[in-house]
């Protein structure tokens, strides 16, 4: 039988390549819905309008597949972040873009949220596989180093803060927020998600992580 001709492979790669896309919306759509442990295989192929047998001829397992996810969902992330040019812009501002990002990501993004609950139930057995997740993040260490340390020629941030922790910091007042907004509503009889409340988030995180960097 003849080798495929490349006018004949081209089409078949670009089919290959829609099929994993569709897969992987659709998973990440059946995870952050239902969880790792409630996700079907058979609901994943019908959302994506594909045969079942594609997704373990692409992915091998439904673990391996929701770990493709986590990545996917962790590259879009890491992506958008690297579109502020948070080093062209000078420290203060840089630090205010990165607060009112994270939370108006995590906002547009809620599967974001619901996928990292699940993997946290599996204390992160997956990622703990991946060969990529180390090297996706560095970027934004390194980028979150330099606007630490541009504050601190200035004279404006004060020194010694580490990037991770300030990232982490960011991360934990967005999303422990939305998390649990329905809880904290309840227990504080407030409508946290009410659009005043929601300003005032907003203002109340900048104004701490700005308060602990500056000098």
């Amino acid at each position: 039988m003849k080798a495929p001709t490349p006018a004949a492979a081209e089409p078949r790669s670009r089919d290959a390549d829609r099929s994993q896309l569709a897969i992987l919306e659709a998973a990440r759509d059946e995870f952050s819905q239902r969880g790792l442990a409630g996700a079907r295989m058979d609901s994943i192929a019908e959302r994506a309008g594909l045969n079942k047998r594609l997704i373990y001829y692409y992915f091998g397992s439904k673990d391996d597949l929701f770990l493709a996810v986590l990545e996917g969902t962790y590259a879009d992330i890491r992506e958008a972040e690297q579109r502020l040019h948070l080093d062209e812009v000078e420290p203060v501002e840089a630090v205010r873009r990165l607060v009112s990002f994270t939370w108006h990501y995590y906002l547009e993004h809620p599967e974001f949220i619901t996928l990292l609950n699940s993997e946290n139930l599996h204390r992160a057995a997956h990622l703990k596989r991946s060969e990529r997740i180390q090297d996706m993040n560095s970027p934004l260490v390194a980028l979150l180093d330099g606007v630490l340390e541009r504050g601190r020629r200035d004279n404006l941030f004060r020194a010694g803060v580490d990037p991770v922790q300030l990232y982490i910091s960011i991360a934990s007042l967005c999303y422990f927020y939305l998390s649990n907004n329905d809880t904290l509503s309840a227990v504080f009889g407030r409508d946290l998600r009410a659009p005043k409340a929601m300003a005032q988030r907003l203002s109340h995180m900048t104004d701490l992580v700005l308060g602990y960097v500056l000098r």
